[in-house]
C-alpha cells in the first residue's frame, strides 16, 4: 500500500551547515509518528520542508504519491506558539485559514464548530485569546489546523510551552482527537515519553546533520491511559530511546555551552576595545 507520507532521500543545507542529510522515511495513513532528537539535529527544519515552508537542496516530500513543494491545504500545521491573533475571538481564529483559503462556507463553518466541541472549547467563540490559558489557546490552535480538513497533521513541539499538569491533559486530549479523526499525524517533541505516549512508532534523529537513527515501533495498546506511563513496557521504551540519544545530546550541550562562550569572549573583547 503507498504511504499517505513519504520523504525520499532528502538533505537540507544552510550555507555551509549540513541540516538533515539523506532522510528516508514512510508514514502510513491514519498513523501517529512522533521524531525526537538532540537539539540542532534538524527536527523543525524537517517538518517546515513537508509543509512547503523551505526548500529542500535535494530529496523529494510526496503525499499520496504526489510531490509538494509549497504549502497547501493538504498539511496542517501546529506551531509551538499558538500563533493567535490577538484582535480576533476564539471563532475568528479558528476560521482564518478558511478564509485564506476561500474555503469558508456553511458546511466549513459547521465542521469547525464541531471542532471547537471536540478540542472542549464550544461555548468559548467570542472569547479573545488573552482570556485563554495557554492550553486553552493550543486547542485553538489545533481546531484551526484541522478546520482544513488536511490530510497530514504536523506539529512542531505544541505542548512544550505549558506547564507540566496542562500538558499531562493536552496528550491525552490529543490521543482523543486523533481517535475521532484518525489524521496522519507527525509530531515533533523533546520529550521522550511524550513521544512514546503518543506514537505508533518513534523517529530518531541523529545529531547534526539530521540522519535517521532508528525507527522504533511502539507496541502498546490503544486506547492508551496516562498511568500507561508508570508501565514496565512504556519505561523500557523510554530508556532505549533516551540511550540512542544520550550521547548525542551530551555533545549538543557541550557544543552550544562552548558557542555561548565563544560569544561572550567576542563581546568582552569588543568592549574592552
Amino acid at each position: 500500500m503507498e504511504p499517505k507520507l513519504a520523504i525520499r532521500n532528502l538533505s537540507k543545507r544552510f550555507g555551509d551547515l549540513q541540516a538533515l542529510e539523506g532522510i528516508n522515511l514512510e508514514i502510513a495513513e491514519h498513523e501517529f509518528v512522533c521524531i525526537v532528537g538532540p537539539s540542532g539535529c534538524g527536527k523543525t527544519t524537517l517538518l517546515r520542508i513537508i509543509a512547503g515552508l523551505e526548500t529542500a537542496n535535494g530529496g523529494e516530500i510526496l503525499i499520496d504519491g504526489k510531490g509538494v513543494r509549497a504549502p497547501g491545504a493538504d498539511r496542517g500545521f501546529v506551531f509551538q506558539a499558538d500563533s493567535l491573533l490577538p484582535w480576533r475571538t476564539v471563532w475568528k481564529n479558528a476560521v482564518i485559514g478558511l478564509e485564506i483559503n476561500g474555503l469558508v462556507s456553511q458546511e466549513t463553518r459547521e465542521y469547525t464548530r464541531s471542532l471547537l466541541k471536540l478540542v472542549g472549547l464550544e461555548g468559548f467563540d467570542h472569547y479573545y485569546p488573552a482570556q485563554l490559558s495557554g492550553g486553552m489557546r493550543q486547542r485553538v490552535n489545533l481546531a484551526r489546523a484541522l478546520a482544513l480538513n488536511p490530510m497530514v497533521l504536523l506539529m512542531d513541539e505544541p505542548f512544550s510551552a505549558l506547564d507540566a499538569q496542562t500538558r499531562e491533559i493536552m496528550q491525552s486530549e490529543m490521543l482523543r482527537i486523533w481517535r475521532s479523526g484518525h489524521k496522519t499525524v507527525l509530531f515533533i517533541t523533546h520529550q521522550i515519553d511524550e513521544a512514546v505516549y503518543l506514537a505508533d512508532r518513534v523517529i530518531v534523529l541523529g545529531r547534526r546533520p539530521g540522519r535517521v537513527k532508528e525507527i522504533v515501533s511502539v507496541d502498546i495498546p490503544r486506547p492508551r491511559e496516562l498511568n500507561v506511563k508508570r508501565k514496565p513496557r512504556f519505561i523500557e521504551y523510554v530508556d532505549h530511546i533516551w540511550q540512542l540519544i544520550e550521547n548525542d545530546v551530551r555533545d549538543s550541550v557541550i557544543e552550544e555551552g562552548a558557542h555561548r562562550g565563544g560569544r561572550r569572549l567576542a563581546g568582552q573583547a569588543i568592549s574592552q576595545e
